[in-house]
């Protein structure tokens, strides 16, 4: 198994002066309406508008300048081909980003910021992760896949380390889920110097792949529906490492229903003036959910992005 918490440590080293450390603001009109000291770790305000740029770098930064040379494929949903894309153009690594052709538009306009080379392919995820898997390996290229990956695990979890120093006492962490990288990082990292913290995945029941395959005991294929959350939408990449270490670490899984993600972007909007998009949205509607759970305690809502598509955003107001 992974040492996460050794990781998390080099890749804190390694990528610190690459990314922001984003704030964990103690929300006084959330708390008082539920009962929960709530705490909100703000990726929305990260570097490309997501977490995603923490793994990213950490990724590219292990590359030998040989590995670097071959060029580097990704895919992505949008967020991590914005931040693999930011790396690139940063690192100055060539490279090429394959995304859905479904992607929010606001996320490929995002990626198009960095001047990376951009293709689209399949309407599934996990189609174009395994279209740009053979891609790579057919024009011997270096993979980086948005969550299989102990560097981008590593990377992820230097937001659980800002939030130990960040906070005292963390009594339960709310994580969006979708490949698992995040909370794979988060709860290896936390479980590791706080055990009995509770590490919470949160799902929209539209794609709730990670719980499921949890329930299954193997990584599950199946039909999922359309979501906000566009960023935990889809499959998983078969063996991948995040399954066992969700299965060791993770406490509990909370599904969510559309329309309380929509109720938990707009309830944010309306109490912080934070604009999130729909996998942030989940963690924040899982909690809002189960207030009874959480009562006095110290709760950590990651609040993973911001890159909410405007269509959406008049959907979500209208509702």
């Amino acid at each position: 198994m992974l040492d996460i918490k050794n990781e998390v440590l080099i890749a804190e080293n390694r990528i610190r002066t690459y990314i922001r450390e984003t704030p964990l603001d103690f929300s006084v009109p959330l708390s008082k309406i539920t009962d929960v000291h709530i705490y909100l770790k703000c990726e929305n305000l990260q570097y490309t508008g997501a977490f995603k740029i923490r793994g990213a770098f950490n990724k590219l930064l292990s590359l030998t300048p040989s590995q670097r040379a071959k060029g580097i494929v990704t895919a992505s949903s949008g967020n991590h081909g914005a931040a693999i894309a930011f790396g690139l153009n940063k690192l100055k690594i060539p490279g090429i980003v394959f995304v859905p052709e479904n992607t929010s538009p606001t996320k490929v306009d995002n990626i198009r910021n960095y001047k990376v080379p951009l293709q689209f392919y399949a309407t599934d995820c996990m189609q174009t992760e395994m279209y740009a898997m053979d891609y790579a390996n057919k024009h011997n290229m270096i993979y980086v896949s948005p969550y299989n990956d102990p560097e981008v695990i590593a990377g992820q979890g230097t937001i659980a380390l800002e939030i130990t120093r960040q906070l005292d006492t963390v009594d339960v962490v709310l994580v969006p889920i979708g490949g698992g990288g995040l909370i794979a990082g988060i709860a290896g990292y936390i479980k590791s110097i706080s055990p009995k913290t509770k590490i919470i995945g949160c799902l929209p029941e539209n794609s709730p792949v990670m719980s499921e395959s949890i329930k299954a005991g193997k990584i599950v294929e199946m039909k999922t529906l359309p979501t906000l959350s566009d960023a935990t939408a889809g499959g998983i990449e078969p063996n991948s490492i995040t399954f066992d270490i969700c299965k060791q670490f993770v406490d509990d899984y909370l599904l969510v229903s559309e329309q309380e993600i929509k109720d938990a972007i707009l309830t944010l909007i309306k109490t912080q003036h934070f604009l999130i998009e729909g996998a942030a949205g989940v963690a924040l509607a899982a909690l809002l959910k189960n207030t009874e759970s959480f009562q006095n305690k110290n709760v950590v809502v990651v609040l993973s992005g911001a890159n909410i598509g405007l269509d959406t955003l008049k959907t979500v107001l209208k509702s």
